[in-house]
């Protein structure tokens, strides 16, 4: 039986992919790295020292973390205009924390970004049982620790727990840390997150609180 629901944040509660290239291409420039959105594509859910470091590499320019804090910079000049907001997400986030369900957000991303976006997902801190970051484990996704901290924090089981991803890696970390997930194709297609080992794809996140019903 589920009794806790641990949401990542990027492409699940808002759709920050965009802004965060973006703001990762201006950044690199200034190493001349000239980077392009698909080169990202390997490293989402990685965290940023990865998504950014990545692509530094795959352009032949050894990683600095200063990359990172310049891309986190630009990201936190520019995300009010360029992130997608999903509407429906602080109701579905009430919904499921009155079916009796704990909540928590384990993001890759650093506090500064998860931070900035559940601001501008809407979201009411009230219903957040728990949050870890980037900054809070070392091993990122697919490496389960971020998700096996939350459920530490929230006092429930592994198995007790559904995670809803947007990435492969992420998938792969709810497999890893042994709890069920549930896919949001809004990064990846479906039958990726099904072949990572996703329980179930969740076209809407609106739809949630039904298909948790049945997991």
């Amino acid at each position: 039986m589920i009794q806790a629901v641990i949401f990542d944040m990027d492409g699940v509660l808002v759709d920050s992919e965009f802004a965060m290239r973006t703001a990762a291409i201006l950044a690199l420039k200034e190493w001349g790295v000239f980077a392009e959105h698909e080169d990202f594509i390997p490293f989402t859910g990685a965290g940023e020292d990865r998504f950014v470091g990545g692509v530094a590499e795959l352009h032949g320019v050894p990683y600095v973390v200063e990359m990172k804090h310049r891309a986190y910079a630009i990201y936190l000049e520019i995300c009010n205009d360029t992130i997608h907001r999903f509407p429906e997400i602080p109701e579905t986030v009430e919904r499921l924390s009155a079916m009796g369900l704990k909540i928590a957000i384990a993001s890759a991303a650093d506090a500064i970004k998860v931070n900035a976006n559940i601001g501008a997902a809407g979201i009411n801190p009230m219903y957040l049982g728990a949050l870890v970051t980037g900054d809070d484990v070392q091993k990122k996704k697919p490496d389960p620790a971020a998700f096996l901290l939350a459920a530490e924090k929230l006092g429930v089981e592994p198995q007790y727990c559904v995670v809803i991803e947007d990435a492969v890696n992420g998938i792969k970390a709810a497999v890893n840390a042994g709890m069920k997930s549930v896919g949001i194709p809004s990064s990846f297609a479906p039958e990726e997150l099904l072949a990572a080992g996703a329980d179930a794809i969740a076209d809407e996140t609106r739809l949630l609180p039904e298909l948790l019903a049945d997991l």
